[in-house]
């Protein structure tokens, strides 16, 4: 998927091209005009947020504005709520107590079908086949991205700590696939993607309409088991955190239940291929928006205090996000998205999202893949995310990554929703070696350990498909690759 960047997968998986702080109109805001007090076509869901911890007086809100409380998080002072009045945010954040009120959706739209972005064809070597020799010496053929980062050394010194789990909000995993099986934790796995609400059930948590999660979740921790692939981290365990709805989708209240969710659970890393609906860059100024913004920040800065390190695509849309963008299929679930101007208060998220780590991707010749969002001061790091563009001569199968997908078989994909589990795998190794470190300290480490890669001397505007990309930092190419390639040799201590 690029939203992964799945749908548009998860955004983030991006076969053709899908997230710090958050990004707002370089123009006075355009913010939506007042709704009405007046039915909408069917109930919709809203963020309410109360002044500090708790959740007494949104509650109170919620149901004096004429609404109904879906989920409760008094841990970040956030109530999901669902109703049918157009003004009911405008009559919340009046009531004592209520900082912010808004809707998860584009009021101006609140019907459409999801915009998923395809990953590229995913031809996979089918189910249950083999997809190669996956012992210690020597990794599946096709596995030039675990190679590009080190992984097939690191793997000599260990394999990742069972202690650590990763979490992987995405579409679900399968928890039977020959290559993900051992490494299942349906303990703490859920479901996020109805209203919000966690639902533990494994049928909830398991994939219905998309392979994204699962192919994320094999680069991650495929097993090694003699067949199919190897991941990064294949020691460690997995969670299924499934924060995507049958329609592609991964709104606010889905990603929020998430942070919360791996943060209780006590998750060391978890893994974000998407950018959360309906909107590829959500601005502050506007205030339907701003919200929801104010609400995930405050998931991810729970999670960050508990001690969780949360990796995530920047996307496939091409864009230099430190830049000012021309946004033209914002709101998503509208069929008729306008056009519109954002500048530096406007963010990707949560990629943008200040506790995250922000993945760009890079191909088999560790150059910028074409759909490859970037920008100086937004990417922390890159990694393999494959470039079906890449030279015939190129010693890969064809630019893309291989990993596990639904029906017990392998398959190919390309995305920054592909470069972020390579990150998060590393991320993985290093809490498992170096166990002293917090989160922030782990950030840190990775990006200190992370191998510089110079802006290319010169950039094939075709096979890039941005006529505009120009790569800032000259030698250190911060601009494309941050802190530059993750290094899973240097994170076991090699």
């Amino acid at each position: 998927m690029n939203h992964t960047f799945m749908r548009k997968a998860v955004a983030t998986c991006a076969a053709t091209g899908a997230a710090a702080s958050f990004a707002v109109l370089s123009a006075p805001a355009q913010a939506a005009p007042p709704v009405p007090s007046e039915p909408l076509p069917s109930p919709t869901s809203f963020v309410v947020l109360q002044a500090g911890k708790g959740t007494d007086k949104a509650t109170a809100a919620v149901k004096a504005a004429g609404g109904t409380v879906v989920q409760e998080w008094p841990q970040i002072g956030v109530v999901i709520a669902q109703a049918s009045d157009g003004a009911f945010d405008d009559k919340a954040r009046k009531r004592p107590g209520v900082v912010a009120a808004g809707p998860t959706r584009a009021m101006s739209a609140l019907a459409g079908e999801g915009n998923v972005v395809p990953d590229g064809e995913v031809t996979g070597l089918g189910p249950g086949t083999s997809g190669g020799d996956d012992t210690k010496e020597a990794l599946n053929a096709d596995q030039w991205d675990m190679r590009q980062i080190g992984a097939d050394k690191a793997h000599r010194k260990t394999d990742g700590n069972r202690a650590i789990t990763v979490g992987v909000l995405d579409s679900g995993i399968e928890a039977d696939h020959s290559d993900l099986a051992a490494n299942v934790d349906p303990s703490q796995s859920v479901s996020c993607n109805d209203r919000g609400v966690p639902n533990t059930n494994p049928k909830a948590w398991q994939p219905t309409t998309s392979d994204h999660g699962t192919h994320v979740a094999g680069t991650i921790a495929g097993a090694r088991n003699g067949t199919g692939i190897v991941g990064v981290a294949p020691n460690v365990k997995l969670a299924a955190v499934k924060v995507v709805d049958d329609d592609g989708y991964i709104y606010p209240e889905y990603a929020i239940c998430g942070f919360v969710w791996a943060a209780d659970k006590g998750m060391e890393v978890t893994n974000n291929s998407y950018f959360i609906d309906p909107y590829f860059l959500w601005c502050k100024a506007d205030p339907e928006q701003r919200p929801v913004i104010e609400a995930v920040n405050r998931a991810l800065k729970y999670s960050e205090k508990k001690d969780v390190v949360n990796v995530a695509a920047a996307g496939n849309s091409g864009w230099d996000l430190s830049k000012p963008i021309t946004d033209t299929g914002s709101p998503n679930n509208s069929d008729d998205p306008q056009p519109r101007e954002t500048d530096h208060r406007c963010y990707d998220i949560p990629a943008e999202a200040g506790n995250t780590v922000a993945v760009s991707s890079v191909g088999p010749t560790a150059v910028k893949s074409y759909f490859s969002n970037y920008g100086r001061g937004v990417v922390d790091v890159a990694a393999p995310g494959g470039d079906s563009r890449v030279p015939a001569d190129t010693p890969s199968k064809n630019g893309r990554i291989l990993s596990t997908v639904v029906g017990g078989g392998w398959g190919y994909k390309q995305g920054t929703s592909m470069a972020s589990p390579h990150a998060a795998g590393v991320v993985a190794l290093l809490r498992g070696t170096q166990t002293g470190l917090n989160a922030k300290q782990t950030i840190s480490t990775l990006k200190r350990q992370a191998n510089p890669l110079a802006c290319p001397e010169f950039y094939d505007q075709d096979r890039d498909g941005v006529n505009d990309a120009t790569c800032e930092g000259k030698k250190q190419g911060s601009g494309y690759y941050g802190a530059g390639l993750v290094d899973a040799l240097k994170a076991v201590g090699g």
